[in-house]
């Protein structure tokens, strides 16, 4: 279909609907965008220009019961109008609940399906999940998950947490050092996915991953299994649950699959290099060694900030992007002068 671009390309019948108060689309008898009104842009953060010509479904998320739709389908079939509740996503990639009545509206021989939404996050009561109460929500719950599959080491919760805060730190700090346009949300998912990263060596046996001494040629191909095992893991419980309200999966897989991989490509398990590794499991494979070295384990004593600081710096461009070790590196430069 050729995409509508003016107003004045509507049926005028149709005209007086955008002009409403809440957010309007309508689309043709396809469900192909014909125009949204200026509140829906301001809503959803989507342009008309852009998506006049889209089908509507370009919006959708996993989160909106497949029963919703059996329903709308029903009603509008029957040419009558439908009214539910969807969520969807907006362009910054932030959940979007909302009311919605669709109008079946004959003009002429066409039909037209108009769309009034009212975003529920911003009525006074309603059964919805919030854009913050979601992100507080996702952020416990990933921890029950993480701590819940490393109960054999009470010890590993402290790192854990450290992961995290100092993911947050440097995920932060990275964006805007380097102006890069990563939305809000999706910096969110990597801070909280971070406390998956190891995950997976919950299936180690305790004899490999507790051993003080050398490990075998066998027992490190083991340890190296443990990204694979994590993913299994993940994919698991993603069955069970609408999963994308607790997590990105492409963020917590990419984070669990590839945080030991190397700049250089000498990583593991599938020997990335460079930008191939993807920005959340570079971010995550620096804090995640500098913890384990400044940490004491029961195989191993703790390392001083800076000789920790030092190894990060010898290993830039080889096991480290060399950019994210620089922001790393400042940052306590930084600290280090405040103090």
């Amino acid at each position: 279909m050729e995409k509508l671009t003016k107003i004045e390309e509507l049926p005028f019948q149709l005209e007086s609907y955008l002009m409403l108060g809440d957010a309007v689309i309508i689309t043709d008898y396809k469900h192909i965008i014909v125009n949204v009104n200026k509140e829906f842009e301001k809503v959803t953060g989507y342009s008309g220009d852009s998506i006049i010509g889209e089908h509507a479904r370009f919006m959708k998320s996993k989160m909106t019961p497949k029963s919703t739709y059996t329903s709308l389908k029903k009603m509008l079939s029957e040419g009558k109008p439908w009214s539910g509740v969807f969520v969807n996503r907006k362009k910054s990639g932030e959940i979007w609940h909302s009311s919605i009545t669709i109008s079946p509206i004959q003009v002429g021989m066409d039909v037209y399906f108009v769309g009034v939404f009212r975003e529920l996050e911003q009525l006074k009561q309603g059964i919805y999940l919030s854009e913050n109460k979601r992100i507080e929500t996702q952020r416990e719950l990933l921890k029950v998950l993480a701590i819940s599959c490393e109960i054999r080491d009470p010890g590993i919760e402290e790192h854990l947490f450290r992961v995290q805060e100092l993911t947050e730190m440097l995920i932060t700090e990275h964006v805007q050092r380097h102006h890069l346009k990563i939305p809000k949300n999706t910096v969110h998912h990597i801070i909280h996915s971070s406390i998956l990263h190891d995950i997976g060596k919950s299936g180690i046996p305790e004899g490999i991953l507790y051993k003080p001494g050398p490990l075998t040629t066998y027992e490190r191909k083991i340890i190296e299994m443990h990204p694979l095992m994590g993913v299994d893991i993940v994919n698991k419980f993603s069955k069970e649950l609408h999963s994308e309200l607790i997590f990105n999966q492409d963020i917590v897989r990419n984070i669990i699959l590839y945080h030991h991989e190397k700049w250089d490509g000498t990583g593991y398990p599938n020997q990335l290099s460079g930008e191939d590794i993807p920005l959340e499991a570079r971010i995550v494979a620096v804090v995640d060694v500098y913890d384990a070295l400044t940490s004491r384990r029961p195989y191993k004593d703790s390392w001083t900030t800076e000789d920790a600081l030092s190894f990060i710096y010898e290993q830039k461009g080889k096991h480290f992007d060399p950019f994210i070790v620089e922001t790393f590196l400042d940052h306590f430069e930084r600290k280090a002068i405040i103090s």
